[in-house]
């Protein structure tokens, strides 16, 4: 009998941990990643009141429409300006180059940024800065825009997988200082890809 209770009381331990410890919401690669990201304390951007009940973030269902091939025109002599901040602080930005693509058989372009100094960190010298504003703003996804993280290509072509769209810091806590995504990269249309707006608790 006294074997019986153990084996019943490591049982229930063993479920109760496999309860806590069971995996974050997520249907691909990027939106499981991105939800360990922000259910870690050490990385997440959430306030610890959001992080502790956090299961994870709400995300459009993945579309294949919204992965397109843009062909980049590089602007190389392109002036360093002070892309505006949520906060005082401006970051030195420069247009990288421009995308022009096709989604759902218009045509859009969208200016991809570089950024002065995180190009001079170890890692991220060939990163690229795509944000964008779109007709989901406010209801849907974040009101102030998304980013979407790409890398410098070897040719004239890049792909830009909307799916991967993600919400600025600022869209989860107020203490962090995130770029103002420029009017030019207002795409009149509706992203409904990658990351949705923030429940906050």
């Amino acid at each position: 009998m006294k074997k019986l209770i153990l084996l019943f009381s490591v049982l229930i331990s063993t479920l109760s941990c496999a309860q806590d410890k069971r995996p974050l919401k997520g249907e691909t690669a990027f939106q499981k990643e991105i939800n360990a990201e922000y259910k870690d304390a050490s990385t997440s951007p959430l306030k610890d009141k959001d992080r502790k009940v956090f299961k994870g973030l709400d995300f459009f269902k993945f579309d294949s429409t919204y992965v397109v091939v843009a062909t980049l025109k590089r602007t190389p002599n392109s002036e360093w300006f002070n892309m505006k901040t949520t906060t005082s602080r401006v970051s030195k930005e420069r247009v990288f180059g421009v995308l022009t693509f096709k989604l759902k058989g218009n045509q859009f372009t969208l200016n991809v940024y570089q950024g002065k100094n995180t190009m001079k960190r170890e890692g991220f010298e060939d990163y690229l800065f795509l944000p964008f504003l779109d007709g989901t703003n406010t209801n849907e996804s974040y009101g102030g825009g998304r980013y979407i993280d790409t890398r410098i290509p070897e040719g004239a072509t890049m792909i830009i997988d909307f799916n991967k769209a993600y919400n600025p810091y600022c869209a989860y806590n107020d203490k962090y200082s995130c770029p103002v995504v420029p009017r030019q990269n207002y795409l009149r249309t509706k992203i409904k890809a990658g990351v949705k707006v923030f429940d906050k608790h």
